[in-house]
């Protein structure tokens, strides 16, 4: 009988004071919801969330605040918010090197599957392999060709060790068995592409997000799209299987998560907003315009996000460590 009085008690007192991870769920959100970006703005991940920001802000009721923590190639960005509060206000955006190959060429100091929460997967990608004007080759299969008869000379933009740009460079060159040099720096893709048109760099692997602005301008030319399908933004320019590369697919894909200990109630509520502003005509439009591609319904969701992160985890990571990519 005492057993009961003191159970009863409690659950009167939870009801009355609620844990605070509980009442901040109820009436969530009150306050503006932070993204953190792991990169410098003007990247892939900043374009994304920025044009996401607006669409879920009509759902949320809330602004999204853009935060913008480059370095080490997304992995300070995604530590700000695994330490986090777990209460919904910051969350982390990333992509396919932030939270897949991170894991394999880091030590990092945080789990990216234990200690961050999915969201929702956002759209994906793929990569167009981009040249300097006056690069000696009009097409894919010329370009390769070129390379195999000039082995190491052809020089790719990365944004440094096991940026997309690099992995997806030893993908093409595990593929094909063309060599070419890897160049790296800082500020990610804008200041490749910079130095692509200035004829300082012979080409590199970018996400269409970032390229497609630069490929219509004239500024650069590409070769193809790392893709089985083409764009809606750019039909003119051929996959890798139609321009002599069949099957080599690289697409960065991207997506929400939150630290982990958030309220499932608040994941719910993200995760629709998410889901909303993919549906919203607009930005659908807008994407498409970006080269960016969006998941059918039934695969935006948290649990398609966990299942594809860790597809994705047990298929790069092999790739990495193969072929030795680390930094300490």
């Amino acid at each position: 009988m005492k057993k009961q009085i003191l159970v009863a008690a409690l659950l009167s007192f939870a009801a009355t004071f609620p844990l605070p991870n509980a009442a901040s769920a109820q009436d969530y959100p009150n306050r503006p919801v932070t993204f953190i970006v792991p990169y410098g703005a003007g990247g892939p991940v900043d374009v994304l969330a920025r044009a996401m920001a607006e669409p879920m802000r009509l759902v949320l009721g809330q602004p999204i605040v853009i935060e913008n923590v480059a370095g080490a190639n997304g992995t300070i960005g995604v530590g700000k918010a695994v330490r986090a509060a777990p209460d919904g206000y910051t969350i982390s955006i990333g992509n396919w090197p932030s939270h897949i190959t991170n894991g394999a060429i880091y030590n990092l100091n945080y789990d990216i599957q234990k200690d961050l929460v999915p969201i929702a997967r956002l759209p994906q990608n793929p990569y167009i392999a981009v040249v300097r004007k006056n690069f000696p080759a009009n097409t894919f299969q010329e370009f390769l060709a070129w390379m195999k008869a000039n082995p190491g000379k052809a020089t790719e933009g990365t944004a440094g060790v096991g940026s997309g740009q690099h992995i997806s460079g030893v993908y093409v060159q595990k593929i094909t068995g063309v060599q070419f040099q890897f160049v790296p720096y800082r500020s990610g893709s804008t200041e490749i592409i910079r130095d692509i048109t200035a004829g300082h760099l012979d080409f590199t692997f970018d996400q269409a997000i970032t390229s497609l602005t630069h490929i219509k301008g004239g500024n650069v030319r590409a070769l193809a799209v790392t893709s089985d399908k083409r764009l809606e933004a750019a039909p003119d320019i051929p996959t890798v299987d139609e321009a002599g590369a069949p099957g080599t697919y690289i697409s960065t894909w991207y997506g929400l998560w939150a630290p982990k200990g958030t309220p499932q109630e608040v994941i719910d509520k993200l995760g629709a907003a998410a889901r909303a502003a993919m549906a919203n005509p607009a930005l659908r439009q807008q994407l498409a315009g970006l080269g960016q591609q969006i998941p059918p319904p039934e695969q935006q969701t948290a649990a398609a996000l966990a299942a594809y992160q860790k597809a994705e985890i047990d298929k790069w990571h092999a790739i990495i460590k193969e072929a030795g990519i680390k930094v300490e």
